[in-house]
């Protein structure tokens, strides 16, 4: 597609819509419901990517999927994942949103870990048609480790990059990128980045893909390379979503210098 394409790329984080911290998925549906009711009044043309949360990372942590393949591990996290989008895609659909499930193991390949290709095609035919794709964070064959966690911090700055989005918003459970003192930091560029770095936190919960410290370097990735804005935001705060979408400023912005 073209630049300035106008499309927006909205992660949902794991944190945001289940309970990281339980040993099986849980999800939080009344967070789902309110998130899909300020979602449903944005108008532009929208990709969705949400996280795994506590139905993919135990299970990958478990059989330590992050390493290698487990063949019994692969499985099973694949559909515990599978059931989250189906969730989210329902609720998405009740406020009459086309939300459309994309499963990214059928159409992905990783490399040691890390995301070789993603095919877009069918989300840039889906964009035509006013469809709403819903990726997820996933499993993946992966030419070195036989599989490996695809993380939504991975597809979607992958996704933003081959569609030219115009812009990226990653909603978490906290109120963007904070420092030492808990206060949300307004703007990371690549040059500010080092001076933060080494106070950017994990997880909270089970996590194998990174944390804050992994969304952040790979957004300010894509920053560099394409020019495209991101902004972390809290998507707990009610109408957080609302106002990103509407253009509003909120958490932290990651762009360029």
């Amino acid at each position: 597609m073209n630049s300035h394409s106008g499309i927006t790329v909205l992660k949902v984080g794991g944190s945001a819509v289940t309970d990281k911290s339980a040993s099986a998925g849980f999800a939080k549906t009344d967070e789902m419901d309110r998130i899909a009711k300020e979602i449903a009044g944005f108008s532009g043309k929208l990709v969705i990517v949400h996280g795994a949360g506590s139905f993919g990372h135990v299970y990958a942590k478990q059989y330590g999927l992050d390493k290698g393949f487990h063949k019994e591990g692969f499985l099973k996290t694949h559909d515990s994942v599978r059931k989250l989008n189906e969730m989210v895609v329902q609720t998405l659909r009740k406020e009459g949103i086309p939300a459309v499930p994309l499963n990214p193991l059928s159409f992905s390949l990783c490399g040691d870990g890390r995301l070789v290709h993603l095919y877009t095609g069918q989300i840039e035919e889906m964009l035509k048609y006013d469809l709403v794709p819903v990726l997820h964070g996933d499993v993946c064959m992966d030419t070195k480790r036989g599989a490996c966690i695809l993380s939504g911090d991975q597809s979607l700055p992958y996704v933003a990059a081959a569609l030219s989005a115009k812009r990226v918003g990653l909603g978490s459970a906290t109120d963007g990128v904070l420092d030492l003192n808990g206060a949300t930091i307004p703007k990371i560029t690549p040059k500010t980045f080092q001076s933060f770095k080494q106070h950017i936190g994990g997880s909270a919960g089970t996590d194998v893909t990174g944390g804050m410290l992994g969304k952040v370097s790979e957004i300010l990735e894509l920053a560099e390379k394409t020019g495209i804005e991101s902004r972390i935001f809290n998507a707990n705060t009610p109408g957080n979503v609302k106002t990103y979408l509407e253009g509003g400023n909120v958490g932290t912005l990651i762009g360029r210098d």
